[in-house]
């Protein structure tokens, strides 16, 4: 069992100092980080090939729009499943009472 301090936490859960449940927390903020940049990276490059669509879609562009679709996906892939998988360990405590 999970020893837990009466510290108050900017989400209102209590603090652990469970080493699993500390490292989650790390992952799932990362993960969190890691999707916002994917998601901006997409959301540039789409804006990106609009303006070279409507102007003229040069080589330099089409780079950039390429760096950034690729360099979204680095990001996203692992984050989506890590992401996935924290609140599947967070759900999996909760069915069996264990932990928060």
């Amino acid at each position: 069992m999970p020893r837990v301090s009466t510290a108050p936490r900017d989400d209102d859960r209590p603090a652990t100092t469970d080493p699993v449940l500390v490292r989650r927390r790390q992952m799932a903020r990362g993960a969190r980080a890691a999707k916002r940049v994917g998601y901006a990276l997409f959301g540039v490059a789409v804006v990106l090939f609009f303006v070279g669509f409507a102007t003229r879609l040069t080589d330099g562009l089409v780079a950039v729009i390429v760096v950034c679709m690729g360099v979204g996906s680095v990001l996203l892939a692992p984050a989506i499943v890590i992401g996935y998988a924290v609140k599947a360990a967070d759900r999996e405590d909760r069915e069996r009472g264990v932990g928060r």
